[in-house]
């Protein structure tokens, strides 16, 4: 081949690879910028703005920050649909998100027969081999079914002190659900009665931490009623019920409706059980009731099927006749009915009586007349199976012609009188009288239908007995002493902590008075004082003036913390009751101090809510179990003049007086202070009762006299305490530096 030749081929093939370069770089840039384009629009029109396209070749490059790492996946799934997905280079990233909150722990204890099961999701901190433990450790639980799942996070707050709450109830319930979350605890479970399922809530209420909240629901059978009593009287003190039964919520309602439609006042009970001798026990009773509106005075009684309706003997014969005509004609079939007239009363002692009292020691007295000597062992012997052996005194009399029925009557007599805590009883031929005081508020109730399935459904009977909290064993009240014990109890863990030579209490005490103001709760009722007291240091009437403002301290701090205070009063001891060495720091610091001394082991009731309205919504046991102020005044009992006091021979022992209230001292007479002269120390007033009164407030000390540490600085000045709440009190003649024990044969009955 020539030359050129050569040289034209060389040019020919040099000038395609530049056509072919130049045309290939061309068509990438076109493809880059169409990419680019067309993925910028995508982007763009389905709302990923914030992706920025690069382009390299064919690779499509995607910049940018997302809001989150959903919308980050969702923009890489559109740029797939518009190229290819292996053409894509994903650069972009999040931005920093907030931490992921951590997941709703909860816990559910189930425990039945079988054993308690764990269900829930807890964190893992929570040491589920201790939780399983603390279970497997009670008495009787049986096997612990741990089914709980973890997470690694910490404890939220109020999770562990919920968590211990729990534990400790499920010991205490066989037939439980508990739930539990951070600082909620709720309880579902099945009480055997009514008075557990009281007992139940009440120790919740009590056990419950300041910062827990507790949600209950506790359900009890109803109770088996034999036999169904309800007993209704309108006499000159008004209309009220001796005992009441009902069959349904609604029957209940109804029937205290026409309670009150026939005069009854303020909130009644009524109990729902099973045993109705029928459905239409409700319509029965509103009749019988309405009845006895009409004839103005009498007692109806319903035992079972049967009635009894005794009008008084002062009714009009007409009215009588018209009022049991209609209620014969209108009654349902299976109820019977028996009317009467009661008999003018006899005159006093022209009949014959058997009484029996029960002082609050529990001792026995048994006075009147029996039939024979093999009664009157039959009844002692009865009285010491129930009583006590040691607790019966017997002085009766025999009477051969006592009425036929005696003895029985005298036995129901005694069975009455061993539900109250203290009271009487009194048979005659044509009454049986039962008064006195118990911790049982269906004990009404109970003896109705006890006098009721003894002597027949048409006995008459009256009844005085009145129920004292104090004595309910299932709301378990502390005495006076425990009060003060517990009290005390509290500052003895920790003190209340004022600032230095001031009656201005520490935020450190805050807790302390938090604790007091619980330990208050069931104790408001007992008179008590707030005693103040001082090291040696400075001068004594400073000393003096400085207890007194910090005990007064004290008693404003509880009042602000909803506590009834007008049974508590503020006193100051300055140094004049050292417990410890002043000659020593610790001692100095033991003597400085706040206690609570018990002034009357008797408890006053305190004013609490008032009763409901007469319409108002029955109130149920546990309403009337919840609050410690929220009870329905009953009759009083019967005083004890009616007894006949000629029955006792002369080695009778004496009975116990009743105490005389009419001594106590006024409430509102204020102690007289006298005025110190100019430059004196204050000086301690004395009470109408002949007790050093506490120093005036507004007493300061001299401006000229050196502040010095400790107890020696001027108190500060508070406000003046109502003088409303501060009541007039006979406490022994030497305040005790601690509280004492109550004395031997203290009363605290009420």
């Amino acid at each position: 081949m020539s030359l050129r030749a050569k040289i034209l081929t060389t040019v020919c093939f040099a000038s395609a690879a530049v056509l072919a370069a130049f045309a290939a770089g061309g068509s990438a840039t076109v493809i880059e910028k169409r990419s680019q384009k067309m993925m910028q629009i995508e982007m763009e029109a389905t709302g990923h703005g914030w992706v920025d396209v690069r382009t390299d070749g064919l690779q499509v490059i995607l910049l940018g920050t997302a809001p989150s790492e959903a919308e980050r996946f969702r923009a890489i799934t559109r740029a797939s649909t518009v190229v290819d997905s292996s053409r894509i280079v994903d650069n972009t990233d999040v931005e920093n998100s907030v931490a992921t909150a951590p997941p709703d722990f909860s816990l559910q204890m189930l425990r039945n027969d079988d054993g308690i099961s764990l269900i829930g999701f807890i964190p893992s901190a929570t040491d589920r081999a201790a939780l399983v433990s603390r279970l497997e450790a009670q008495q009787g639980v049986g096997t612990v079914t741990d089914m709980l799942e973890t997470a690694d996070y910490p404890e939220p707050d109020g999770w562990g002190m919920a968590v211990d709450f729990a534990v400790e109830t499920i010991r205490t319930l066989p037939r439980a659900k508990i739930s539990v979350d951070p600082g909620l605890v709720e309880v579902n479970a099945i009480a055997d009665s009514p008075a557990e399922k009281t007992r139940i809530e009440t120790s919740l209420a009590r056990r419950r931490p300041v910062e827990l909240k507790l949600v209950s629901e506790i359900s009890a059978p109803r109770p088996v009623i034999t036999p169904f009593t309800l007993r209704f009287l309108i006499d000159d003190q008004g209309a009220r019920f001796d005992a009441c039964s009902a069959d349904t919520d609604r029957a209940r309602d109804r029937i205290l409706a026409a309670a009150r439609d026939a005069g009854v006042k303020g909130a009644q009970g009524c109990t729902v059980g099973m045993g109705t001798p029928s459905p239409q026990w409700s319509d029965a009773v509103v009749m019988g009731l309405k009845a006895l509106r009409e004839l103005g005075a009498g007692t109806i009684t319903f035992a079972d099927a049967d009635i009894v309706l005794a009008a008084a003997p002062d009714v009009p014969q007409a009215t009588y006749d018209k009022v049991v005509g209609e209620l014969e004609s209108n009654l349902p079939d299976i109820f019977s009915l028996k009317a009467e007239r009661q008999k003018a009363a006899e005159a006093e002692g022209t009949r014959p009586e058997f009484t029996a009292l029960l002082d609050k020691d529990g001792k026995v007295s048994l006075r009147g007349r029996v039939t024979n000597a093999r009664s009157r062992d039959a009844i002692e012997s009865y009285a010491r199976a129930r009583f006590g052996a040691a607790s019966v005194y017997g002085a009766t009399r025999l009477d051969p012609d006592l009425p036929q029925g005696w003895p029985v009557r005298t036995m129901a007599a005694l069975e009455a009188l061993n539900t109250l805590a203290s009271g009487s009883v009194v048979v005659t031929p044509d009454l049986v009288r039962v008064s006195g005081v118990t911790g049982d508020q269906q004990a009404s109730d109970t003896v109705s239908r006890l006098l009721a399935k003894r002597l027949g459904e048409d006995a008459a009977i009256s009844l005085a007995i009145q129920y004292d909290r104090r004595l309910d064993p299932v709301l378990g009240l502390p005495t006076g002493p425990e009060c003060v014990d517990r009290l005390n109890g509290v500052l003895a863990a920790s003190k209340v902590s004022f600032e230095p030579g001031s009656a201005v209490i520490a935020a450190a005490g805050e807790k302390t008075l938090d604790d007091l103001a619980v330990a208050m709760k069931d104790c408001q009722d007992f008179r008590m004082e707030i005693a103040g007291h001082t090291d040696s240091q400075g001068r004594d009437e400073m000393n003096l003036a400085l207890s007194q403002e910090r005990a007064r301290s004290v008693l404003m701090a509880l009042m602000e913390r909803h506590v009834l205070t007008e049974n508590l009063v503020a006193a100051g001891y300055g140094e004049t009751q050292p417990i410890a060495d002043n000659g020593t720091e610790e001692g100095r610091e033991a003597n400085r101090r706040i206690e609570f001394v018990l002034l009357d082991a008797k408890p006053i009731e305190t004013e609490g809510a008032p009763l409901p309205a007469a319409d108002a919504t029955p109130v149920t046991e546990a309403e009337q179990h919840a609050g410690v102020t929220d009870e329905t005044e009953v009759t009083a009992p019967e005083g004890e003049a009616d007894a006949p006091m000629d029955t006792l021979g002369d080695d009778a022992p004496p009975m116990e007086e009743a105490p005389d209230e009419a001594g106590e001292a006024p409430a509102g007479e204020d102690a007289q202070a006298t005025d110190p002269g100019d430059g004196a120390a204050p000086q301690a007033a004395e009470t109408a009762d002949g007790l050093p009164a506490a120093p005036p407030l507004d007493t300061a000390p001299d401006a000229e006299s050196p502040a010095g540490e400790g107890e020696n600085a001027a108190p500060a000045a508070l406000p003046e305490q109502d003088p409303t709440i501060e009541i007039p009190v006979a406490p022994a003649e030497d305040s005790p530096a601690k509280p004492e024990t109550r004395p031997d044969g203290l009363d605290t009955s009420e």
